[in-house]
């Protein structure tokens, strides 16, 4: 296995019975020879141990006990991981064929890389592909301003990751988006246009059941920014695109909360401070402005719009 480093990937479980094995065999069926697995369940009810014992001798490790969420769930993975590179899946998403080697194949070609990202499949609960997220090359100062990447489909250099350190504990909603501006300071990060893996949006996941949350911690990290060291001075130059970023991201979920005068509030918020900005998004402050005038029944016409955006984003779900 010398000539292929050790990859650990992290699954982090809690009461996702249902899309749990997939999630597994994703990982276990993938081509690469130099792979640990590690499965941390936070205690599951609903058979998700009795799924994980039936692949426990394909595991690196595992255990189910309680825990205090999903951030301190894949930080236990990622304690005990010892691979070069690391990533983590939730339980109900998964890995496409080929994911695994396609990132090593990408981190290898650059020393200097501390993180590497893939496009994303949207996926319902039946597993039906609803959209494509893809991404770009935005880089640390794209970060700050906002352009989410693809959680599932995010591969890191373990060195790097040690340097940023793991999972903030006080982070439920943008938790990744926060690790990702840490990482990113230890060195460059790649997209790469292919795609990598598939993000399944259903009715328990974070992005449906709470995306009325994911604004509030936008701004928290705005606030955080101002106090790095290593982000200071990019904060300075970037403020009007950061502080349009988030008030774009609280708008965006709320819209999806099916609050549109609120989530109108924020896109004019982010209108003010830097129009191209807020305008990337267009489509979804018109449906605003149709929402607020009675027009609710063109809700499936918002939501067509919502899967055929070009830059479409994604962030983590609770697995």
């Amino acid at each position: 296995m010398a000539d292929h480093p050790l990859v650990s990937i992290v699954t982090p479980s809690y009461n996702q019975a249902a899309y749990l094995e997939q999630t597994l065999c994703s990982v276990l069926e993938q081509d690469y020879p130099n792979l640990e697995y590690l499965v941390v369940d936070g205690a599951s009810t609903d058979g998700s141990v009795e799924i994980i014992k039936r692949y426990e001798s394909r595991l690196a490790w595992w255990v189910a006990e309680k825990d205090h969420g999903q951030a301190e769930a894949i930080n236990k993975g990622l304690a005990r991981a010892k691979g070069d590179y690391v990533a983590w899946l939730n339980s109900d998403d998964y890995y496409l064929p080929g994911a695994v080697g396609a990132a090593v194949q990408a981190l290898e070609a650059r020393p200097d890389l501390a993180l590497v990202h893939g496009d994303v499949l949207a996926v319902d609960a039946t597993g039906k592909t609803t959209k494509v997220l893809r991404y770009a090359n935005k880089g640390l100062e794209g970060l700050m301003c906002f352009n989410i990447i693809g959680q599932p489909s995010v591969f890191m250099r373990h060195s790097a990751l040690e340097r940023a350190g793991y999972l903030d504990l006080s982070y439920h909603y943008l938790l990744d988006h926060q690790l990702w501006l840490r990482v990113a300071q230890q060195g460059a990060m790649q997209y790469v246009p292919q795609q990598w893996s598939a993000a399944r949006f259903h009715s328990q996941s974070k992005n449906v059941a709470a995306s009325a949350n994911f604004g509030k911690e936008a701004y928290r990290i705005v606030e955080w920014m101002q106090s790095q060291p290593g982000l200071a001075d990019a904060y300075r130059r970037l403020e009007r695109k950061i502080r349009a970023g988030a008030h774009r991201i609280d708008a965006r979920y709320l819209l999806d909360a099916d609050r549109p005068r609120e989530a109108f509030d924020s896109y004019w918020k982010s209108l003010r401070a830097d129009a191209p900005t807020a305008l990337q998004e267009w489509n979804r402050i018109v449906y605003c402005l149709l929402a607020m005038a009675g027009l609710k029944g063109l809700r499936p016409l918002y939501q067509k719009l919502h899967s055929s955006a070009s830059q479409a984003e994604n962030s983590i779900k609770k697995g």
